[in-house]
Order: structure tokens, then sequence, then C-alpha cells
């Protein structure tokens, strides 16, 4: 079965504590913690604020496991000129950065850290804009190796869907790079969920979800994105990791607050994956596990 898993974008004012207290209140298994490193105090609940043996302890304590660390790294970065870009420019600071949170989360006990590809400059061409951002991934999946720590890159920018986010991954060719998949922004590109599902197979080790109309965070089930398809095709190919709920409250800072928008939301996806399985219906897509 999946694990309905909280984002801390829902309560970006909220301290680690509370943040135990709505994942126990509204019935999600796991939470993922949302970090903008060390110099940043965006989000009071930001993991680099506290101390770490601090912040696991509190979440083992109320049977809560920290299954994402989610950050903003992306491998992107450009090198001008060309030649002396590699001396004038930090061409290694996202690498650097991705790292750091490598170590957060093995400090955590935090399996996956969250990163992005992202966007192919216009003026490259896309396989020299793709190896960059490859050769950047490898170095941080091989930071994460025997750590127990895996990485997962999301689809968006130059990667949105679920056919080009494989095609970065198989490219990268790293047993620790995985998927962290979000039906919003597939359903954008025109992924439809079983398709999606099925092309990321095996690769697929994070799922995220949330429900839009116009643009704009609205209540699960209440918008236009196929959520509850999603969640159907997730069940019937048998995963069984992290599902990532979003209610962007961080971003749409006048959406209601997390204290009312969360209640009934882990119950929801559980039954939509529930419902499935009790009908006795065929897999629609080839099974796969999240925890390989």
């Amino acid at each position: 079965m999946l694990k309905p898993t909280l984002s801390t974008v829902a309560c970006p004012e909220a301290v680690i504590r509370e943040v135990a207290e709505y994942v126990e209140q509204f019935g999600f298994e796991a939470v993922e913690l949302r970090t903008f490193g060390t110099d940043s105090r965006r989000f009071a609940c930001d993991p680099a604020l506290s101390s770490e043996a601090k912040t696991r302890n509190l979440f083992r304590q109320c049977g809560i496991e920290i299954l994402g660390l989610a950050t903003s790294c992306r491998f992107d970065a450009t090198i001008f000129p060309p030649v002396l870009g590699h001396v004038l420019s930090d061409t290694e600071r996202s690498v650097r950065e991705a790292r750091s949170a490598v170590d957060l989360a093995v400090a955590l006990g935090c399996p996956y850290v969250r990163v992005f590809g992202f966007e192919i400059a216009a003026r490259e061409s896309a396989p020299a804009g793709t190896a960059r951002i490859v050769d950047r991934l490898r170095k941080v999946c091989d930071h994460a190796d025997k750590t127990g720590t895996k990485i997962v890159v999301e689809n968006g920018g130059s990667f949105e869907s679920a056919t080009a986010l494989r095609d970065l991954i198989e490219r990268t060719s790293h047993p620790l790079l995985g998927a962290s998949y979000s039906i919003a922004t597939g359903v954008a590109a025109g992924d439809e969920p079983v398709g999606a599902v099925a092309t990321l197979g095996s690769r697929l080790w994070l799922a995220r979800i949330k429900d839009l109309r116009d643009g704009r965070p609205v209540r699960l089930g209440t918008g236009t994105v196929p959520c509850r398809e999603f969640v159907g095709a997730l069940a019937g190919a048998g995963f069984d990791g992290p599902l990532v709920y979003e209610w962007d409250r961080a971003w749409f800072p006048d959406i209601e607050p997390a204290t009312s928008a969360l209640d009934g939301v882990a119950r929801t996806l559980v039954e939509w994956a529930g419902a499935l399985a009790s009908a006795g219906r065929p897999q629609t897509v080839p099974a796969l596990h999240a925890s390989r």
C-alpha cells in the first residue's frame, strides 16, 4: 500500500513539533520536509535550522517516518563562456548544495532527496544541455553511494512529461537515481495517469499529488487534475512508496491554512487506493515497488 505523506509546503509557518502534530492529526503516515539550506529562514520547519537528532527523534517518537527531503537543487546552470566559464564560474555550486542535502538526509534518516533537472537554455542544443545536467546528477548520486539515501529527480522544466523524465534517468544511468513524479505537472505536459506510471515503471520511487483549478490549489477531488485516476494507477501497479500531498500554501499564502484544508485528505487517498484493491481489478500496468 502506498504511504500518504504530507509535504511541509502546506504549513511553512509551523515549527517542527507543529508539523508532527499535523501529520498525526490528519492521518498521514509520513512527512516530506522542505529545505532551502542553512542560510534560509523561509520555512519555520526547515530541518536545516534544527538539530538533526532532535528532529529525527521527535518524528520517531510520534511514529512518523521522514520519507523525503525536498530541495530546490537544479543542475541546468550554463557554463559561459564555454571554455573560460569552467574557470570563471562556480560550475559546481548546485552539486555542492545537493551533496549537502544528502548529508542532511542521512542525519535525518531520510531515504529520498528530491532535486530537479530543469530547463535547457534556448541557445544550446538539447543533447549538450542534457549532458551537463546528467554529469551533475551523477556526481550527486555518487556522493549518496552507501549512505542509504537515494536521489529522486522531479518532472519539470525541459523534463515535464513521464517520457522526458524517464529518458533523463536512463541517460544518467545510476542505480541511486529514480523519479519523483508530479501528476499535476505531467498532465499539463499531456500525460495521462496510467501511461505515466507505466512509462516510469520501476524507477518511480516517489509520487506527488495535488489538485488545481485555473492554476490555483483547490481541495483534493474538486479540481481538474485526475487525482483519483492517478491513485488508481499507482495502486494498480502495486506502488508502495510515498505519495506526497502538496497543499501549496507556501506559494499561495491566501489559500486555506493546513488546519482546515488537510482534513480528510489522507483518508481519501487510502480509500481511493483501497477501492481498486477491494474490487479485485487486474493490475493496469506492470507491478512496481518504490522501496528498491
